[in-house]
């Protein structure tokens, strides 16, 4: 497809550029000065608390005596251990991402016929209003999904007979429609890609009703839209852990400033999904594994902790990985010892790896997660703890699901629909007042000049 031809000059541009970084330059010091909480943390590494939410609790350490203490990292989803969840999920044999999603957005758990009455309601849903991918997807497709999901939320408003009513019910009702057609949107918005920029087939595949969220991503992405069970449950564990994961995290917290300003359900998750986007949000899983793939390019003998702790040290220096000095996947703001998203995820993926001929990269990954902290220490001269986060195995199991890159941000998306909609739900009921934060001036007085005499 043909892209919008540039009108504006590169000089114009450098100039204007130009003119703004001469007036707009903050020195460092006036944010202690003036006690700006920068990011919206306290100068401890604390979330600075402006509200109060019941969906879902973040713990990875103690505060004793004004010191902090780590402890092994706990996910909760309304008062439930995310573990605890899994595992009953485990027990039974069965997919569980409606069920999570029904415990946030209504608060407890459904009981066997409230849940199958809920995911007969979602396959029902999943259907894309008529010609909606022709129209909003195929005619103008995007490089990168996410934008396409953004915009073909925003597009779902124009199909929604009662779009801007915020009563708990339509709320609810619009919920569930997103969350059962965001799956059909970021599979056909793929399909879309390959065939406008990748120049591969399209391959469209009608959602299927009676299976669950994890099993149609799977049925819709893939050419022959054949699932295994196995794949599909690890699918959906990983949805589940990336559900919900408090109110302090950008986009649910997107989600809240939007929706405290009275907008519509579609504009508020329009604006989530761009915000997820984001590299330093949800966008970290890719630079996981694009350093993993260089590491392994470079990394002889993925087994020896000696040549792996060099290559570590060097992607520390600079002299390696993309020169940010990171090592993308390890240390998290709030979990200390433990991200329970990354243990549970690596437990559950350990079969499928043994299976599909990953276990040398997944132990590869956990020679990365037991050495780095100690060269953390080394070259930072930091003793603190760190441990690895979610990003560390997403990117993994995404991987050995045979799924593209260019869908690990909008899977996501996927899963996070359920949070967005349960803090939505839970700040137009609660809030009470627009969210607006105070920003300190800085500019002086100045005398206005006429134009002739600039």
């Amino acid at each position: 497809m043909t892209t919008q031809p540039n009108h504006i000059r590169e000089e114009l541009l450098q100039d204007l550029s130009e003119k703004f970084r001469l007036h707009n330059q903050v020195p460092p010091d006036l944010y202690t000065r003036y006690r700006i909480k920068r990011g919206l943390r306290n100068a401890d590494g604390t979330g600075v608390l402006v509200g109060a939410s019941r969906l879902g609790n973040v713990h990875g350490y103690i505060v004793n005596e004004g010191e902090r203490e780590p402890i092994e990292g706990r996910l909760t989803y309304r008062g439930y251990n995310v573990y605890d969840l899994i595992h009953g999920l485990e027990q039974e044999n069965r997919f569980g991402f409606e069920e999570v999603g029904y415990l946030l957005m209504c608060g407890e758990l459904p009981t066997r016929s409230q849940l199958s009455d809920f995911q007969h309601t979602i396959g029902l849903e999943r259907a894309l209003p008529d010609n909606f991918t022709e129209d909003m997807i195929m005619r103008a497709p995007s490089r990168d999904i996410m934008n396409k999901l953004a915009g073909a939320t925003l597009a779902l408003y124009s199909y929604d007979a009662n779009p801007d009513a915020t009563t708990v019910e339509n709320i609810m009702r619009q919920g569930i429609s997103l969350m059962a057609k965001f799956p059909v949107i970021i599979s056909h918005a793929y399909q879309a890609k390959r065939r406008y920029f990748d120049g591969d087939s399209m391959f469209l595949h009608v959602p299927d009703p009676e299976r669950s969220t994890a099993e149609n991503i799977l049925h819709l992405v893939r050419p022959d839209g054949q699932v295994a069970d196995d794949e599909a449950k690890l699918l959906d564990r990983c949805l589940i852990l990336h559900a919900e994961h408090g109110g302090g995290n950008n986009s649910s917290f997107t989600v809240r400033v939007t929706s405290s300003s009275g907008t519509d359900t579609y504009s508020a998750i329009a604006a989530a999904v761009s915000s997820l986007k984001g590299p330093r949000h949800g966008g970290a899983n890719l630079r996981v594994v694009r350093q993993f793939d260089e590491m392994k390019a470079n990394i002889s003998n993925w087994t020896d902790e000696d040549e792996v702790a060099a290559y570590l040290r060097k992607i520390m220096d600079g002299e390696a990985g993309d020169g940010s000095g990171l090592i993308y996947g390890m240390g998290h703001a709030i979990y200390t010892l433990s991200d329970p998203r990354a243990v549970a995820l690596k437990k559950a993926a350990r079969p499928l790896a043994a299976r599909k001929g990953f276990s040398a990269e997944m132990d590869l990954i956990e020679l990365v997660e037991k050495l780095t902290p100690a060269i953390f220490r080394e070259k930072k001269g930091i003793d603190k703890p760190m441990c690895a986060n979610v990003d560390m195995y997403s990117g993994l199991v995404y991987k050995m699901l045979g799924l593209p890159k260019s869908l690990y941000t909008p899977l996501f998306a996927t899963a996070r629909i359920v949070g967005w909609m349960a803090h939505r739900l839970e700040e137009v009921t609660t809030g009470g007042k627009i969210i607006r934060p105070a920003y300190k001036p800085l500019g002086k007085p100045v005398r206005y000049v006429n134009l002739d005499d600039r």
